[in-house]
């Protein structure tokens, strides 16, 4: 099976008018015809993937992120704003308004110390939706934004042929981690899992209100696309979630 090639046609038989997923890989020499320019202030790394969703191939190095978290979670910087653990946490009174997401400073600093290190691989990092990959790309992680009825059919299939019921992983993480830092460090796992993403509320107005990720490594994806036409997308009980996913795109 050549994936690039037979994975549409394929998606449109079991999840037809679902968008197809966006596929990114690192690169040693720049995409020149899809360089993202600077941001000419802070900008979310998802509303630049919005552009990417809609067929549009973006290449990014360190400087044409527009933020400090789209740099650390795709490998660019390690650096952590100052009194990070207070924006995360409570704030400062008077000079820093904290985002709640944790109780305290002291449990992100203990999170953070946890949290996987990731040093990307490459200076560039290239985006491009799955219809728009050329025969030498060489996608390394394909990201899904799904609804839940698509979710569930690539859940569902991403532990067709496992014995493991924990094939998917929801970590606590920037939207863009879960889309890059976490799904790209699976990949070389001894058994790599999907990463279920995008619920930093931070990120969430880039995204539709209805709209999670669904981030697969390319070892994992092709099992699954091999694994479409004996599975349950197959039988009758897909056969009603499908006609869903159909009448929802219409």
């Amino acid at each position: 099976m050549d994936i690039k090639r037979d994975f549409p046609d394929l998606w449109r038989e079991y999840f037809d008018g679902a968008e197809l997923p966006i596929a990114f890989y690192y690169a040693d020499k720049p995409l020149e015809d899809a360089m993202a320019k600077p941001p000419a202030g802070r900008r979310c790394f998802i509303a630049d993937l919005a552009r990417v969703r809609r067929g549009e191939s973006l290449c990014f190095d360190a400087g044409s992120i527009g933020c400090p978290g789209g740099k650390r979670y795709l490998g660019f910087s390690h650096e952590l704003m100052p009194n990070f653990e207070y924006f995360l946490s409570c704030g400062i009174p008077g000079k820093l308004e904290g985002e709640r997401y944790k109780k305290s400073p002291e449990l992100v600093r203990e999170a953070m110390k946890r949290a996987p290190a990731f040093h990307a691989p490459a200076p560039w990092i290239v985006f491009k939706r799955w219809d728009r990959l050329d025969d030498g790309d060489r996608p390394e992680v394909a990201v899904f934004f799904a609804r839940p009825d698509v979710l569930s059919g690539l859940f569902t299939l991403s532990s067709f042929d496992e014995v493991e019921t924990s094939t998917v992983y929801a970590p606590f993480s920037a939207g863009c981690g879960s889309i890059v830092q976490y799904p790209y460090l699976e990949k070389d796992a001894a058994q790599p899992r999907c990463i279920l993403g995008m619920f930093d509320v931070s990120a969430r107005p880039f995204v539709p209100e209805d709209t999670l990720t669904f981030a697969v490594p390319m070892a994992n994806l092709e099992r699954m696309v091999r694994n479409m036409k004996e599975s349950f997308l197959i039988a009758s009980s897909w056969a009603a979630v499908r006609r869903r996913i159909e009448k929802a795109a219409s």
